[in-house]
Parts: structure tokens; C-alpha cells; sequence
């Protein structure tokens, strides 16, 4: 599996939840987001105790020694706020953000963390009768590491929002997410060694994978089948080696998407409701588009495949 298509599966999860159908901003789902993997800022968490978590943390083994050299990437979308001369209701649109621990040996993290601090600024600007407002996000993410065993670390990333937010009494969910951690997920890679499966571990270490502490995330292996030099530490619950059907032809943002179902509903959108999906968000006009530019060929593709067929003894 490329490089390009470990982030295609990344960029699902960043977006997964972002705009349901019918991709309106009138429709009642869309009144309100629905995202998985949110860090709130610490002083909503406190309010909520904990059940709203303002910290995502992953856990996960590595097969290697000193030398072994680890990277870790977070991202996650920072919100922004649209008004339109006061005509409109306000609509969230979204900015993909990352932050990047730099490749170390892993020697290094043991016994001593390392911490990569992050702002991204407060914005508000307005172009065209368009207002576009974002709040000041800050945050920190942690890498550290510990033998666990001969030739076996245990390495934890953690991502925290540390924003200067003290929310009002009576905040809403929805008033909180530009303050927040959208969709947040951590990539992990290895060179000079590998990740050990905590889904399907080795029975030698399943009491050290059952010992990783894993809070709000969920790790995985990506890549090639067998491959074991990429961890993705993703917000939902997904297998090992996950994959994007190649019938499909791009993001439809639904959790569990039937793509045939949603492209014909889609078409069957009238030309007002159409209208005010384009209108809305880029990407949803863009889904817009790329669904009414579909051929019959690839609709058919959408109808269903069949992956591979295995002969059964008979009982």
C-alpha cells in the first residue's frame, strides 16, 4: 500500500462525521456537528468531569532497540466560524492542522519526554460580506517511551488542548468545538523496527498489549498486509490493515457510507437543495460535483463486488 493511500485513510478519519447527508446546512443533522476524536479544552473537561476529555492518548508496543528511530504526526481540524452579513445561519467549516514530533531514536524518549508545543492564532476577517472567525487554539503533544521487556518498548504519544478558554455557564457543545481538537488522530512510523499488532498481538505479549493505556484512541497497523512499520492511532474503532474500496470515488463524510445508496440520493437532490449545498462548504460542493460527473461505468462499480471467493471442504 503507497504512501498516498495511508493518508487517504488518515484524511477519511480527519473528515468522517464532518457533513452528513443531505449535506445541508438546513438539514436538522447538520444543525449540529457530529465528530469523532474531540479534545476540548482543559477547563470545558473539568466542567463536564471528564467525561468530554481534553487529552488523547495512544499506547502501543515496538519491537526494536535504542537506535530505533520514531516519528509521530497529530492532526486534526481547527474550526472556523462563517456568517454571512447576518442572512445566514452561522456554518462551521474546518482547516486541517498537524503537528510533528521529529524521527528520534527511541533511546532518547526513555526516561525523558520529548514535548512539542503548538498555537495556532485567533482570526477574524472579513471578505465579501463574509465573516470567518477562529478562536486561538493551543496545545502540546508528548512522546515518551520504556522497556518493557528484551527488545520490546512501550511508546506513548499524548495530545493535549491547552487553550486559554474559560467557557461561559450555560455553553453548549457546539460552542466549544472551535475551541477544540476536531477529529483529532495521531500517525506513528518506525524505521530500524516494528509494531506489534495490539489487536492480534503475539501470545507472548498479549498481557504488554493488554497493558497499553489507550484513552479516546484506537491503534491499528496501516499499510501493505503484513507491514508493521506504521501505526494509526484513529478516534473510531477499525481493524487492522483498513482499506478504501477502489470503486469509490471519494469521501461522502457518512460513518459506515453505502456509496451507492448516498451518490443516487444525492442525485435526486432538487436544484434549490443543490443550490444551497454548493453554497455551504467547498467540499460538499465539490462532492456535489464529483457525484453528478460520475458514469454510468462507475455507478455500476458502486452496485457491488466481490473480493475473493475460497473453497469450503464439505462437512
Amino acid at each position: 500500500m503507497s504512501e498516498a493511500t495511508v493518508e487517504r485513510i488518515a484524511e477519511a478519519l480527519l473528515y468522517e462525521g464532518y457533513l452528513l447527508y443531505p449535506y445541508r446546512p438546513s438539514s436538522v443533522k447538520n444543525r449540529q456537528r457530529f465528530n469523532f476524536g474531540v479534545v476540548f479544552p482543559e477547563a470545558y473537561s473539568r466542567r463536564q468531569s471528564g467525561v468530554e476529555p481534553s487529552e488523547m492518548q495512544t499506547e502501543c508496543l515496538v519491537l526494536g532497540d535504542e537506535q530505533t528511530r520514531l516519528g509521530v504526526k497529530a492532526r486534526f481540524l481547527q474550526v472556523t466560524v462563517r456568517t454571512r452579513d447576518g442572512s445566514e445561519p452561522p456554518w462551521q467549516e474546518a482547516i486541517e492542522r498537524e503537528v510533528e514530533a521529529s524521527v528520534h531514536p527511541i533511546g532518547e524518549l526513555t526516561g525523558a519526554s520529548r514535548s512539542v508545543r503548538f498555537t495556532f492564532p485567533a482570526s477574524d476577517v472579513v471578505e465579501d460580506g463574509i465573516r470567518r472567525w477562529r478562536a486561538r487554539l493551543d496545545g502540546e503533544l508528548v512522546v515518551s517511551a520504556a522497556a518493557v521487556a528484551d527488545g520490546v518498548l512501550r511508546v506513548k504519544a499524548r495530545i493535549t488542548n491547552l487553550s486559554p478558554w474559560s467557557p461561559p455557564e450555560n455553553t453548549v457543545r457546539e460552542d466549544v468545538l472551535p475551541h477544540s481538537l476536531v477529529s483529532a488522530h495521531t500517525i506513528l512510523r518506525v524505521r530500524g523496527g516494528e509494531f506489534v499488532s495490539l489487536l492480534d498481538p503475539p501470545e507472548a505479549m498479549r498481557d504488554l498489549a493488554t497493558g497499553c493505556r489507550n484513552v479516546g484512541a484506537w491503534p491499528v497497523l496501516v499499510g501493505g498486509e503484513g507491514s508493521r512499520d506504521t501505526l494509526l492511532s484513529s478516534p473510531i474503532v477499525i481493524y487492522d490493515y483498513p482499506q478504501i474500496a477502489p470503486e469509490s470515488s471519494g469521501d461522502l463524510f457518512d460513518a459506515t457510507e453505502i456509496d451507492e445508496i448516498l451518490s443516487l440520493r444525492i442525485l435526486t437532490l432538487t436544484d434549490e437543495e443543490k443550490e444551497e449545498v454548493r453554497r455551504s462548504d467547498e467540499r460538499a460542493r465539490r462532492l456535489l460535483e464529483r457525484t453528478e460527473s460520475l458514469a454510468a461505468e462507475q455507478m455500476m462499480k458502486l452496485h457491488g463486488t466481490m473480493r475473493s471467493v475460497r473453497r469450503t471442504e464439505a462437512p
